[in-house]
């Protein structure tokens, strides 16, 4: 602005001073042309006086004195044009004048007048001529410089003043902005409504106010939106991104760094690109294919985890301005999903097996190809294979329940000393028939729970005791204490679990010898009835279990109060 101020200072006194000038010199000449012209005229007039008086003659005598006391060229000039006097040059030697408009002039109408400028228009030479009463023309010439003559020889001057104005102008110019600036850069912005400063400035400075003011309110509720967005995602779970139409990363959670990889403690740069974060091929093709406009949801894992990668386009008036992309952690989706899948997969397998014998012995037994007396035999293995079924299809249900953990059963105290008592006096014969002897330890422990959940897993336990031992074995039922939360332990010196397996024998229709299992009847669900059954009474399930030395499982049950009989379990 100060450069400004300096170039139209010095603009303006150079267009002052040249106007100025310029204007007076054209006053200046034209009044000494008005004044030249009048001298003309009245020189003329006396010599027209002179020669009438005195004729020609008058102007031989005077050629002396006109030469010494005027610049004026006096001619004389017969009425065919002939030069008969002329103070400056020898007549005879002139050319015929008769053509000259003032002559041509003076002829018709008794004076005549001319102004002729100089091929180099540095002069002006005025004319005046009278025709005298012998018809001949005497004439008055005087010469001075033009106007534009004058004009140059003012330029020295012109420049000098110029100059000296253009340094004035600066100074004066470096004063006054520094005045009309320092007001402005001393301005309170924060509270411009509070600044007094000159009258000018009065309204810009109320809108600056009113703006200042409009834009802390938008600050605010965009500081408000931003917390709660933040709140939002930081609080998700789920990844979250947001990336521009070039892949730049314009936001992004912590959630979605852990699931990358990124490391959380790097600074959040705005602009880093979404393939930093990852560079597999799904994610690229996620990210493109959003980018491009089009929804995109793919699979894809990372550390061992499978996660499912949802992006969409962010679209206005009909182009892709970015995209949002969100990170779900679906492994237990996917896991629930595949242990569906091989749920469905054993239950049919298992019922098939006992279903195939009893179609085959069906079958054989309506063909009349069954002898009497295998009769029994044949309708003996039906019977069994149905059984089998049945045991299957129950404890399925029992596990159906367990999942859904509904049931229409109360909670109630039990006695685990008792519960377990009950169930080995109901295994005895089975026991009795394999050679193993049962044995019950402890004393009483009170839970919380349903009688008939854990009668389930207490047989479940034991039932596995006895199948999986020896002749002449043992299984060992302990009920006890531990820092005030019931314990019930199973513990067996048959065939025991390889290390392997251990952690596999919860699952549903595991089991670790197929052909032995099957051979004495096992449906591989004993051990998962017993592990969701302690999920349900908030217990805990630990083996211990060495091949060929037997087994021990215990559950710890939570400490009870008594608080939480009678409830039922929604």
């Amino acid at each position: 602005m100060k450069r400004k101020i300096y170039w139209n200072m010095c603009l303006m006194a150079l267009l002052a001073v040249i106007l100025s000038a310029v204007m007076a010199t054209l006053v200046y000449y034209r009044n000494m042309a008005d004044e030249m012209r009048r001298e003309i005229v009245t020189e003329a007039r006396y010599l027209e006086a002179g020669i009438e008086l005195s004729g020609p003659a008058y102007l031989e005598n005077l050629s002396g004195s006109i030469a010494d006391t005027t610049r004026s060229r006096v001619t004389l000039v017969a009425e065919d044009g002939t030069v008969l006097y002329d103070n400056y040059a020898a007549a005879d030697t002139m050319e015929n004048h008769g053509s000259r408009p003032e002559i041509q002039e003076a002829m018709e109408s008794g004076a005549g007048s001319s102004v002729r400028t100089s091929s180099t228009l540095s002069e002006r030479t005025f004319y005046y001529a009278l025709q005298l009463e012998d018809g001949t023309v005497i004439r008055v010439a005087n010469t001075t410089d033009s106007v534009l003559a004058n004009v140059l020889r003012m330029v020295p001057a012109l420049a000098a003043v110029a100059a000296l104005l253009v340094i004035l102008c600066m100074i004066l110019a470096d004063r006054q902005t520094k005045r009309i600036v320092a007001p402005i850069n001393e301005l309170d912005l924060d509270h411009p409504a509070e600044v007094k400063i000159y009258d000018e400035l009065a309204p810009l400075l109320v809108r600056f106010d009113r703006q200042r003011s409009t834009i802390k309110q938008q600050m605010e509720t965009l500081k408000s939106k931003q917390r709660e967005f933040t709140a939002i995602t930081e609080n998700m779970s789920e990844g979250f991104i947001v990336v521009g139409k070039r892949g730049e990363v314009a936001s992004y959670n912590t959630s979605a760094m852990r699931i990358l990889g990124v490391d959380e403690k790097q600074p959040r740069e705005a602009g880093v690109n979404i393939l930093s974060f990852n560079r597999s091929h799904v994610f690229r093709t996620t990210v493109d294919e959003a980018l491009s406009g089009r929804h995109c949801e793919q699979n894809m894992e990372i550390g061992g985890r499978m996660y499912q990668i949802i992006a969409n386009p962010v679209m206005e008036k009909d182009e892709v301005t970015g995209a949002i992309i969100v990170i779900l952690d679906v492994t237990e989706k996917e896991e629930r999903e595949e242990l569906r899948r091989e749920f469905t997969a054993n239950v049919s397998h298992e019922l098939k097996t006992p279903l195939t014998s009893i179609s085959g012995y069906a079958e054989i037994m309506k063909n009349g190809l069954v002898k009497q007396e295998d009769m029994k035999r044949f309708s003996e293995n039906i019977y069994t294979e149905a059984q089998r079924m049945i045991v299957l299809i129950g404890d399925i249900i029992k596990l159906s329940r367990l999942d859904e953990a509904s049931t229409d059963l109360e909670k109630t105290s039990v006695d685990l000393y008792a519960a377990a008592q009950n169930v080995l006096a109901r295994l005895q014969m089975q026991a009795k028939a394999q050679n193993v002897t049962l044995k019950l330890e402890g004393g009483a422990a009170q839970v919380s729970g349903m009688p008939q959940i854990l009668d389930e897993m207490i047989y479940n336990l034991c039932d596995n005791g006895i199948k999986y031992n020896k002749p002449g074995g043992h299984v060992t039922v302990r009920v006890y204490k531990e820092q005030g939360a019931p314990v019930l332990s199973v513990e067996d010196d048959g065939i025991g679990i390889p290390e392997a397996d251990q952690e596999r024998v919860f699952e549903r229709f595991y089991r670790v010898d197929k052909s032995h299992s099957r051979q004495i009847g096992g449906t591989g669900l004993g051990l998962s009835i017993v592990k969701h059954g302690a999920i349900y009474h908030n217990a805990r399930v630990e083996m211990e279990s060495h091949p060929g030395q037997g087994t021990r499982v215990r559950i710890r049950f939570p400490e009870f109060s008594g608080t939480e009989t009678k409830e039922i379990h929604k």
